[in-house]
């Protein structure tokens, strides 16, 4: 019979793959860019480049393993919240600010905006998640108690 921890832990892990193979989506992405970049020698598109990198690959991985590591945070509203606030406005972010970038044309900085905001809010939503529910389990702390008899040994 699976407890409601296992069912939590369950469902945490679940997500936390979901966030890791999308964070492994942006790092190819990312990749990709730098190898355009750097073949022709242009790097307009530097600033995306960082953004995939960094809020795409770096941030959604981290996410998935403390919200794989830690169910009771995994498993929140606020964890639904940041999940699809970032996943939504990450696109619509760069893809309008390497459209800026490259033409020069300002008519999509309002999105542009709308969406920095968006996965500001994402990230804050992230860190009211970490320090609201981020905890030791008391499964896992019995777990890390240091083994009696090793410890006299």
């Amino acid at each position: 019979m699976q407890t409601q921890a296992t069912t939590r832990q369950e469902q945490a892990a679940r997500a936390g793959i979901v966030w890791i193979k999308l964070a492994v989506l942006y790092l190819l992405i990312g990749v990709a860019l730098g190898i355009a970049m750097g073949a022709s020698r242009d790097f307009t598109l530097r600033p995306v480049h960082a953004h995939v990198n960094l809020l795409g690959w770096t941030t959604l991985a981290l996410s998935g393993i403390i919200y794989t590591l830690f169910p009771q945070a995994g498993t929140t509203r606020l964890a639904r919240v940041h999940f699809w606030l970032l996943n939504l406005a990450l696109p619509v972010m760069m893809g309008s600010l390497a459209y800026v970038l490259s033409t020069g044309d300002a008519s999509v900085v309002a999105m542009l905006v709308i969406a920095e905001i968006t996965a500001a809010i994402s990230i804050v939503a992230l860190a009211a998640n970490i320090f609201m529910n981020l905890q030791v389990s008391k499964d896992v702390a019995g777990e890390c108690q240091p083994d009696k008899k090793a410890a006299a040994a």
